[in-house]
């Protein structure tokens, strides 16, 4: 079987993907639209806006695609799954209805209220005065979330009661805007991202990843799509899984199907463990980005080969690489905010590790930096140490002036006791 596959999107999380898809003997071609030049060496680059649904269908139809894989949240909520499906172009993505679980945080608190699925306290609110007042008798520390898609941004966790203001000042800047917020309590604990893959009533879950929001070493500064992460996660045991998997995945996939939304595709679960138990942090209805580049290389198992036979209802065994991953992402400087852009990469060719290529583009024949992260350097090996020591290594080799990157990713401060 030669099947042809389409990749929507252009970051790490999409080359990643692509990366996984290109390594089945069951796939003849891989696009990526619209990917970036260094993807090159798994797909075919396709410059097509994600968001022009008309011109993705002709391609679809024209090229015979067999499947379509949509990597990034914005498609999904503009409704991209109901489109092709309404072609008849076989998808792996939520619906719009279904993506409203990651575009709308107050409809994602409001549902895990109504089914019992454990999570933090919150009030949505709408205005600035009515968050100033939730303030005033809710000190921090507390956690403050933009409504919508904010590319894993929108997050402040305030530590004192001006940084809460601060926050609350950003989304309202002015008295007149009407917008839900939602502001919730702070969960301690240790963090673990659980992804699955899903049809239906069929839920398969991927191991467990740890992600690094922090823009700057011993997790200060602030909150970014995501510096780095590490597969498997060594302080989460299975049975916190197991709890996860009883208590918040399956519960919220059954959630939308009673409120009339079936679910296909990759579900997020951002999980805290605390010591009440595990309790919901956010969903998002795609691979996240890192822990994709470390999840992924540990799947043995074509990706195609699970899609095909989950979405056929048929049973799926999934073999994983008995290795840890763990990457490393490369980021320009003055990310998450006003970035130093267009520098050149150099000695690319000299790495060892992994590349996944975030936002590069290519200047003659260098690599440049077009985007808030670049990189995502990744490595396989026996253990967590010694996939970091080759990430790391390898790092110091790469030439790019204008970017930076952590310096403490796969170290955990945190012990768990459970």
């Amino acid at each position: 079987m030669e099947r042809k596959i389409l990749v929507i999107g252009s970051g790490g999380r999409e080359h990643a993907i692509a990366h996984a898809f290109h390594k089945s003997p069951n796939v003849k071609q891989v696009y990526v639209l619209p990917g970036n030049p260094g993807m090159e060496d798994v797909a075919n680059c396709v410059s097509i806006d994600p968001l022009d649904f008309e011109t993705i269908i002709e391609f679809c139809i024209k090229e015979q695609i067999d499947l379509v894989f949509v990597g990034p949240e914005l498609p999904l909520s503009k409704g991209i799954s109901d489109i092709l499906k309404h072609n008849n172009i076989l998808v792996f993505g939520p619906f719009q209805k279904a993506a409203q679980l990651e575009a709308s945080k107050s409809f994602a608190k409001d549902l895990m209220a109504d089914y019992n699925i454990p999570t933090a306290k919150y009030k949505t609110v709408f205005k600035r005065i009515e968050a100033l007042q939730y303030l005033s008798s809710h000190p921090a520390p507390i956690v403050i979330k933009a409504d919508g898609l904010m590319a894993g941004k929108g997050v402040t966790v305030a530590m004192d009661d001006i940084q809460a203001r601060e926050a609350i000042d950003s989304i309202y800047s002015d008295e007149s805007i009407q917008a839900p917020c939602v502001i919730e309590e702070y969960l301690e604990g240790e963090e673990f991202s659980l992804m699955c893959l899903v049809h239906e009533d069929q839920i398969i879950p991927l191991p467990i990843a740890r992600d690094h929001k922090r823009a700057f070493d011993q997790d200060e500064g602030p909150n970014t799509g995501g510096m780095g992460a590490f597969c498997p996660h060594p302080l989460i045991p299975q049975s916190l899984v197991d709890e996860a998997m009883t208590k918040i995945v399956k519960p919220i996939i059954n959630a939308l199907r009673l409120e009339g939304i079936p679910y296909t595709g990759v579900l997020y679960a951002g999980l805290m463990a605390t010591n009440e138990g595990v309790k919901t942090i956010e969903f998002n209805v795609r691979f996240g980005d890192p822990e994709t580049e470390v999840i992924l290389p540990r799947l043995i198992t074509p990706l195609d080969e699970i899609l095909f036979k989950l979405m056929k209802h048929e049973a799926v065994n999934i073999e994983i690489d008995s290795r840890a991953c763990l990457g490393v992402v490369l980021a320009s400087r003055g990310y998450p905010g006003k970035t130093e852009m267009y520098g050149p990469i150099h000695h690319l060719d000299q790495v060892d590790s992994t590349i996944y290529h975030m936002g590069t583009s290519k200047q003659d024949n260098d690599y440049i930096n077009q985007g808030g992260r670049v990189l995502c350097v990744t490595a396989l090996a026996d253990t967590l140490d010694e996939a970091k020591a080759k990430v790391y290594h390898d790092l110091k080799k790469i030439d790019a002036k204008q970017c930076f990157y952590r310096n403490d990713i796969g170290q955990n401060k945190i012990t768990l006791e459970v």
